[in-house]
């Protein structure tokens, strides 16, 4: 769990303070790889880093009770926990925000895109992730549910992808008069954002898939093991 929440913090930072961060008011393809970074990498590692469990362990018993449960409990949480909701709430963001005029406002107001977007980006990724990575409070998601959402969330981010990829001018101004001081020009920039995206997110896709698919089967393991434990207890005869 450390390693991951440490991972995931590592990743934040690479994203915004790293290469990334340095050349994506200049070049598409580096702020489309940031976006990648922080929705596919930093958020499902945080989210197995599992932080509010800690806060639970961690929490003094009478604030554990009377405050962190209740609002766990809630129906608010509950509701933004659900997987339908971090679905369409990360598709959402995700898909909006790359509108040309939304996109190319952000990219104009460094404090929309800042400290808006980003933290949008990772804490519907984050939503998104947690049911299907972790148990959340007092929600058990099926794991079939899990696999098939993974999958499914796939499908808009490379159709997008692939959009981006295969439009043949420039769609985002912004990047049109930037001041380059390597290749590529915006057009080929534009075309290696889409790629970004499209094979990015996919290949990150299956790495979740893949531990989504491991959690299915350690749980089936478990659950053979208890049955068999139950299994072997003798039954007290009649007297």
């Amino acid at each position: 769990m450390t390693v991951c929440w440490l991972g995931g913090l590592a990743a934040v930072l690479v994203s915004l303070v790293g290469p990334p961060g340095a050349w994506d008011d200049v070049y598409f393809y580096a702020h489309m790889t940031q976006h990648v970074i922080l929705t596919g990498v930093a958020a499902p590692l945080l989210v197995l880093g599992d932080p509010l469990l800690l806060l639970v362990r961690t929490a003094s018993p009478d604030w554990r009770h009377r405050r962190l449960v209740p609002v766990l409990r809630s129906r608010t949480v509950r509701f933004l926990t659900h997987p339908l909701t971090g679905w369409l709430l990360f598709v959402g963001v995700l898909a909006g925000s790359h509108v040309p005029r939304i996109y190319d406002f952000a990219l104009q107001h460094p404090s929309v895109h800042d400290y808006i977007e980003h933290p949008l980006y990772l804490a519907t990724a984050t939503l998104y992730f947690y049911p299907l990575l972790v148990s959340t409070a007092g929600r058990h998601v099926p794991h079939v549910v899990r696999i098939v959402s993974l999958f499914s969330v796939m499908v808009p981010m490379a159709v997008l992808g692939f959009f981006i990829f295969a439009l043949p001018s420039v769609a985002y101004p912004f990047y049109a008069h930037t001041d380059r001081p390597f290749p590529p020009g915006p057009l080929a920039d534009q075309h290696a954002a889409g790629i970004v995206m499209w094979s990015g997110s996919m290949a990150i896709g299956v790495l979740w898939l893949v531990v989504a698919a491991r959690n299915w089967l350690v749980a089936e393991e478990r659950r053979t093991a208890r049955e068999d434990a139950r299994s072997r207890v003798p039954t007290q005869a009649p007297a």
